[in-house]
């Protein structure tokens, strides 16, 4: 094999296929990234056997090719070597090593054959449908921070993707929660979605898929089935394996009732969380939310360290209700509102809340409350 290709594009390209690899590996072979040179193009892939990431670059091949090198070092080498650089890579069939050449510079890598690596065959897809990058960057930026990290919980580790909706309007719908909290946004059902099957993807999968969409206005081609799914952005194709497990019956812990409505200054609600919070401790991180008409009062008492409050003004005509929220949370969720103004539906201190960007229906979380 011998090919040359621009240090910018192996770099960025590297870039995204070499995160996939764990650090620390018992089978040496899922250390390595796959280089195959042909057709004028250099494909690099990678793999931990539940996620595989391909990506292919224009390059010039003289002689075609594949290998297997050590992704991060592959990585950190091309990542050192001279902005503008040309790199060569070049392996002879009968020694095991790739050697890379770039102006002065030489270094000779071992390398493992190609027949040893996994191929995370993806079978046939049952459904195909595109999206707008945007769209589903969105989809995984307002519900990723309520993906639960139990282990001990597999089935909430990642994004619920399903078909929701009425016939009149459909929509594909990713949900993620911990128990503790619940994020749902619902997307325009793209052409194609119809009937599939509701999906889990795992959490790593989606921070990779977040990684990738670097170009917002580009199309998203998604295929899945039950058992797999695969993403396509340009020249990059991901695909992984599905969590297998059933996702609760969410529709449950979503209020219906909760007659009694908070709308609040977004901005001002989460600096003042923020600030009063700033004495609750590692352990309890309560907040207790203070309402009656026209005022809201926020509340932390720390035995250790003291106590902090702060009064909002804020459109609230109901009953006077004492409510507490784990801070976090609290500013987790202000932090997905997209507008300027945030609606709280609350029933009673030991309820979950309903809450939601006044303007925008298509998100909505829910958050238990905590004893204070």
């Amino acid at each position: 094999m011998k090919v040359t290709v621009e240090r910018a594009q192996l770099l960025k390209s590297l870039g995204h296929v070499h995160r996939v690899v764990e650090r620390r590996n018992t089978i040496p072979i899922l250390g390595n990234v796959l280089v195959r040179a042909e057709n004028a193009k250099l494909s690099l892939k990678a793999t931990d056997l539940d996620l595989e990431v391909t990506e292919t670059l224009p390059a010039e091949t003289a002689t075609a090719g594949s290998t297997t090198v050590p992704a991060h070092m592959f990585y950190d080498i091309v990542r050192k070597l001279p902005d503008g650089s040309q790199i060569v890579l070049e392996a002879d069939g009968d020694r095991a090593v790739l050697a890379i050449r770039a102006g002065r510079s030489r270094f000779t890598l071992q390398t493992l054959p190609e027949n040893d690596f996994p191929d995370l065959a993806a079978g046939d897809m049952s459904h195909s449908f595109s999206l707008a990058a945007k769209d589903v960057k969105r989809l995984i930026d307002r519900t990723q921070f309520a993906i639960s990290t139990e282990e001990t919980r597999y089935y909430l580790n990642g994004i619920y993707l399903h078909a929701a909706g009425t016939a009149k309007a459909a929509t594909l719908r990713g949900v993620a929660t911990d128990g503790h909290r619940l994020a749902q946004l619902d997307l325009v059902q793209p052409k194609g979605a119809e009937g599939m099957p509701g999906v889990i993807v795992p959490r790593k999968t989606v921070g990779e898929v977040q990684r990738l969409i670097e170009d917002t206005d580009a199309e998203m081609t998604i295929e899945l089935s039950q058992a797999k799914i695969r993403f396509t952005i340009g020249n990059v194709v991901l695909t992984s394996k599905l969590i297998d497990g059933t996702f609760p019956d969410y529709g449950r812990v979503i209020p219906q009732g909760n007659d009694k409505e908070l709308v609040v200054d977004k901005k001002d609600f989460e600096n003042a969380v923020d600030r009063v919070s700033t004495i609750s401790s590692e352990r309890g991180r309560a907040v207790k939310l203070s309402l009656s008409p026209g005022k809201l009062v926020l509340s932390v008492t720390n035995p250790d360290s003291g106590s902090a409050t702060e009064e909002l003004e804020v459109e609230y005509a109901s009953d006077a209700l004492d409510i507490g929220f784990n801070s976090r949370y609290l500013l987790d969720i202000a932090a997905q509102i997209e507008g300027d103004v945030a609606t709280l539906k609350l029933a009673d201190p030991g309820s979950p809340t309903l809450v939601q960007d006044r303007d925008d229906k298509s998100a909505l979380y829910v958050l238990m409350p905590m004893r204070v």
